[in-house]
């Protein structure tokens, strides 16, 4: 057997838990299987033959391609969130993504999502996969004991959040932040739309991530001026939230979840393709 078909037959071997550990850190299918794909490319090209442990080393090599991932999501949401984006090469599967949401907890995804990219990295690699912290620190480009306090944060956020029903407020309540925000995005209400936003709240779109009630406000504020057709209060695979329509077609949706009474994810589709595989049912 060849040295790179060898090579290849060990990846495979670990494939499983470099994908579990890029599904958690990533919180999408599709981008998960991106980057271990990744992963497999980089191994390709280096030299394993003096690596000892070698399912250990795969694990911070898709762990570093993650945090490239992430890293590259957070300077795409430094720009506005705009009415019409661009779908990229590959397009999330919602129901796989909903199967992962099941397997790791909607509420632990929620948080994650609101973690900077090194404290989820420290975190999902020390507390879920037990890697030890001076492995995590040479990812990250940080020293051991520095390292240690961003899993520390990281896990008080988590334990804060632990046991929480994600979507606790009661269904007339969600349709009323649901309004308000609607209504505010409309009138570009920065205030309005500050009042009803977590401080961490993420908006995740085909083109991206952005996060912070700051962003996210002033991208909405101008989205909302740009808003055609008809808003109505629908179920969006279950979830509360919103169903833009033209001419009585689904055209867009906006799916939202909640924790302590504030929008703290809102999920636009906007692919034709997409929206046109989600369950959506108007209110």
């Amino acid at each position: 057997m060849r040295d790179e078909d060898f090579l290849a037959e060990r990846f495979e071997a670990h494939r499983g838990q470099l994908r579990a550990v890029a599904q958690r850190m990533l919180g999408s299918v599709a981008e998960a299987e991106d980057a271990v794909q990744e992963a497999w490319v980089r191994t390709s090209r280096s030299d394993t033959t003096r690596v000892d442990n070698l399912g250990g080393w795969l694990t911070t090599v898709v762990g570093r391609v993650c945090l490239d991932m992430l890293r590259s999501r957070r300077s795409r949401a430094e720009q506005p969130l705009e009415p019409e984006v661009p779908v990229p090469a590959t397009v999330p599967d919602p129901e796989q993504d909903a199967l992962l949401a099941d397997s790791v907890g909607s509420a632990l995804l929620v948080v994650l999502d609101t973690l900077t990219p090194a404290e989820r990295l420290a975190f999902v690699l020390h507390d879920l996969f037990a890697v030890p912290y001076d492995e995590i620190a040479g990812v990250i480009g940080k020293s051991s004991a520095a390292t240690r306090q961003l899993a520390s944060r990281a896990r008080r956020r988590v334990r804060g959040t632990q046991d929480v029903d994600p979507d606790p407020v009661t269904p007339a309540r969600r349709r009323e932040l649901v309004d308000a925000f609607l209504a505010a995005a409309r009138e570009g209400d920065f205030e309005g739309l500050l009042e009803v936003l977590d401080p961490d709240v993420v908006v995740r779109t085909e083109a991206g991530v952005t996060t912070g009630a700051l962003a996210v406000a002033k991208g909405a504020s101008g989205y909302g001026r740009h808003i055609v057709g008809v808003a109505a209060p629908a179920l969006v695979e279950g979830r509360t939230g919103i169903a833009l329509l033209r001419d009585g077609r689904v055209e867009r949706t906006l799916a939202f979840t909640f924790v302590h009474d504030r929008i703290a994810v809102i999920d636009i589709t906007t692919d034709p393709a997409r929206v046109a595989r989600t369950d959506v049912t108007l209110l």
